[in-house]
This record gives structure tokens, C-alpha cells and sequence, in this order.
């Protein structure tokens, strides 16, 4: 079973940082792109990040330049390094992962965690 759990998220005021983490668990043979996407509430889930297995990224437009995102294979995690947050980048966050089972099976499977709030407040 596949595990995606974030942590590092927490109240900032504007201006602040904050530094989200992601990591994932279970027996897979690679995960392939990894991407932080947030939820606010009233609103729908949205892409924020994303990197793929050659570092490729990709950003929101809203984000570019403020946020990045980075991941470390060995681990299995991925990171958010969020800097100059706003109040309207208050949303829960949730880590989204893809994953091979098998070396020779293209199938790829799409897990999510949990979420972790982040709330930028003065």
C-alpha cells in the first residue's frame, strides 16, 4: 500500500515562509511526477507545483517566482519552499504522486495525501 504524507504546514504571516514536505511509502518500483496542488475553500483543487523524474517543473502562474519545488529521490520526498505568502495562498495543500509498481509495466497509479493546512494571517 502506497502511503503519501505531508507535513510543514502551519499560520504565517505575509511576507513569511513556509517549507512544505512530502514524502512517500510502499513498494514501488519509481515514482514518477510529483506535484503539490491546494484547495481553498469555496474554490477548486488546483495545480501549484509539479516536478517529474528529470526535474522537469512546472509552476502556476501565481506562484512563479515566490515558490519552489524540488524532490529528493533517495528519500522518496518531495519539497515546497513557499516564500513572500500571502493571504490568498491560504488553502490546504495536498501532495499528489505517480507511481510504477513494475519495471517493464507502464502502468502508472495516482495517489494523493492527506492535506496540510496553511494559513497566511497577520
Amino acid at each position: 500500500q502506497v502511503q503519501v504524507v505531508e507535513s510543514g504546514g502551519g499560520l504565517v504571516q505575509p511576507g513569511g515562509s513556509l517549507r512544505l514536505s512530502c514524502a512517500v511509502s510502499g513498494s514501488i518500483f519509481s515514482i514518477n511526477a510529483m506535484g503539490w496542488y491546494r484547495q481553498a475553500p469555496g474554490k477548486q483543487r488546483e495545480l501549484v507545483a509539479r516536478i517529474t523524474s528529470s526535474d522537469s517543473t512546472h509552476y502556476a502562474d501565481f506562484v512563479k517566482g515566490r515558490f519552489t519545488i524540488s524532490r529528493d529521490n533517495a528519500k522518496n520526498t518531495v519539497y515546497l519552499q513557499m516564500n513572500t505568502l500571502k493571504p490568498e495562498d491560504t488553502a490546504v495543500y495536498y501532495c499528489n504522486a505517480v507511481v510504477k509498481y513494475r519495471r517493464y509495466d507502464a502502468s502508472q497509479y495516482e495517489y494523493w495525501g492527506q492535506g496540510t493546512q496553511v494559513t497566511v494571517s497577520s
